[in-house]
This record gives C-alpha cells, sequence and structure tokens, in this order.
C-alpha cells in the first residue's frame, strides 16, 4: 500500500516513543510505501487535495532514523491510506486539515477518521458520558466557574484544546489564583475553559488505556513526577506496566462502539482511578511503551484493523 503520513517533522521525533514512527516501522515492516507531509504542505487546488512532501524510510537508529527522499507534489486521492497525525493544538489551521483530508472520502482511507476527529476532540467527547466522568464544566464565564469551585473545592483547570499537559493548574480549596488564571487565558485566547473536580487518586497514576477499532489492546500507568499534579510523560511522567481493571474495561465496553463506527482507529483514553477524563483522537501516544510492558506487537494490530477496512 502506499502510506501518507500528515505529521510534526519526522526528522525529529524520538524514535524510543514516537507512536507516529512506531506506526511507520510496522508499516515499512509490512512492504508498505511510506510519504511524509507537514500539514502546512496540504491545499486544495482546483478539485485535488494535495499535498508537498517526501517519500521516506526509518531505521531504529536515533539521529539517523529516516532517510527522506527529493520534494514532490502527490495527490493524495492516489494514497491508500492517510495518517492525520500531527500533534494539537486543535486551533483553526487543524480543523481547516480534517475539512481538506475529508474529501478524500471514497478515495483514501484517512485514520483517524478527520469528520469525527473535528466533532469529537478529546475533551468534549467525554461529555456524552456524563456517569464515566468526574464532576465538569465547560465555561469561560469566570463567575460561573467560581460557582462550579465553590461546589468541588479542589479543581483542575485547563484549556479545553490544549495537549501533553501544558497549562494544567490544580487549584484547591485554599488557592486564590482562579482569577489570576482566567486573566492569563482569557488574555490570549477566545475558547472556553474545562474545569473538572479534582481527584486524588492522580497520585497513584494517571492510566492510559489504547483502543484498536473500539477494542482496548492493553494499558500503561503514568504517574506524576515529585510534587506534580500532572502525569503527562512531556512533563516527566513516569511510565509503569498496569493491566486493565473491571473498571477499565466498562469503560471501554460503553465508548468502544461509538469509536469503532466513527472510524477512530487508534485512541488513548486517560483513565484517573473509576473516572474517564478524556478521550484522544487527534494524535494519540503510548504505543511504544505498552509493546515494552506487555510484549505485543499493538502496532500491528492497527495495522491489521486498517488493512481489513480496503
Amino acid at each position: 500500500m502506499k502510506i501518507a503520513f500528515q505529521m510534526d517533522p519526522i526528522q525529529s521525533v524520538n524514535i524510543n516513543a514516537d507512536s507516529s514512527f512506531r506506526l511507520a516501522e510496522e508499516a515499512q515492516a509490512r512492504g508498505h510505501e511510506l510519504f511524509f507531509y507537514s500539514p502546512d504542505k496540504l491545499a486544495y487546488d482546483e478539485g485535488r487535495i494535495l499535498a508537498v512532501g517526501q517519500s521516506f524510510t526509518v531505521q531504529r537508529v536515533q539521529g539517523d532514523h529516516v532517510a527522506l527522499g527529493p520534494f514532490e507534489q502527490v495527490d493524495l486521492a492516489d494514497f491508500d491510506v492517510v495518517w492525520l497525525r500531527q500533534d494539537p493544538p486543535f486551533d483553526m489551521h487543524y480543523i481547516t486539515s480534517t475539512h481538506l483530508l475529508d474529501r478524500l472520502k471514497g478515495k483514501a482511507l484517512v485514520v483517524n477518521d478527520p469528520f469525527w476527529v473535528r466533532n469529537y476532540p478529546e475533551k468534549l467527547l467525554v461529555l456524552d458520558f456524563p456517569d464515566l466522568t468526574p464532576p465538569t464544566m465547560i465555561a469561560r464565564d469566570l463567575e460561573t466557574i467560581k460557582a462550579f469551585k465553590a461546589r468541588h473545592g479542589d479543581i483542575i483547570l485547563k484549556p479545553l484544546y490544549g495537549n501533553g499537559g501544558a497549562g494544567v493548574f490544580r487549584l484547591d480549596a485554599r488557592d486564590r489564583n482562579l482569577t489570576s488564571l482566567h486573566e492569563l487565558f482569557t488574555g490570549f485566547s477566545r475558547e472556553p475553559l474545562i474545569v473538572q473536580k479534582f481527584l486524588p487518586d492522580v497520585s497513584a497514576g494517571d492510566k492510559r488505556v489504547i483502543l484498536v477499532d473500539g477494542d482496548p489492546v492493553g494499558a500503561i500507568n503514568r504517574v506524576p513526577a515529585e510534587g506534580e499534579t500532572r502525569s503527562n510523560m512531556h512533563v516527566g511522567g513516569r511510565p509503569e506496566k498496569i493491566g486493565l481493571s473491571a473498571r477499565d474495561l466498562e469503560i471501554c465496553a460503553r465508548i468502544g462502539p461509538l469509536l469503532k463506527e466513527k472510524g477512530q482507529v487508534f485512541v488513548g483514553i486517560d483513565v484517573i482511578g473509576d473516572y474517564l477524563t478524556e478521550i484522544n483522537v487527534t494524535s494519540p501516544t503510548g504505543i511504544q511503551e505498552l509493546e515494552r510492558f506487555d510484549g505485543i506487537n499493538v502496532a500491528a494490530t492497527i495495522w491489521q484493523a486498517i488493512e481489513a477496512k480496503l
């Protein structure tokens, strides 16, 4: 097959942690041809969806992990699979790319399905499952957020469309920074904020569960660094081996059919204690850590799911 990756620069990825690299590595092992382009090189041109990028091969040698061919313009309708893998922020640039990739429907398989990536961003899809989530508010108005904090005392405040743990704050009952943080966030963005009741269980870890075509394949536990609330590996969280609990399987059974129906092949959900906090569909990660801990080939499972759709 011909496979295109729309992603951030592949030259700078960490080959021991990056899920896109692992997906490319497995695709190459399966005999597929690989092509890379960055989101800013995507274009609509008189009915065609074009991209300027480079064919590539990979090897597991950090610093010498990718060999890129010459730049060329391609018609993405000529590809079998297009991976939507750039990292958030989920801004209008990101949203526009999903609109353009939507136009490949019936020509190339775009993974994850861009229509539902656009309509199911990670911190909003969980609103469909209020009984699985901690108390949650999405708002921009300061007084409304203050009322939520007054009800719950200890809260997490974060940007609605952020990622990687950036801009995540814990405000306990004694904290006096809500107004200042609200001024900070609203000073550079028109977006609402998401507020959730703080879950003390996060000290034991924030579990990342990987689902492939709606079915759970395993989990890793991300433990916050000393003195940190955030457990994201981007900000120093430590990955640990962990199994799937009965509650994890219950959550996956509830959300899995919807993910499969909407073409969300590779999804990473976040679970703290007994609560679902995010459903990550834009550019989930965790494949490599799960493969090392559990001795399984998650990338192959993902490709098998994709190949079965073609």
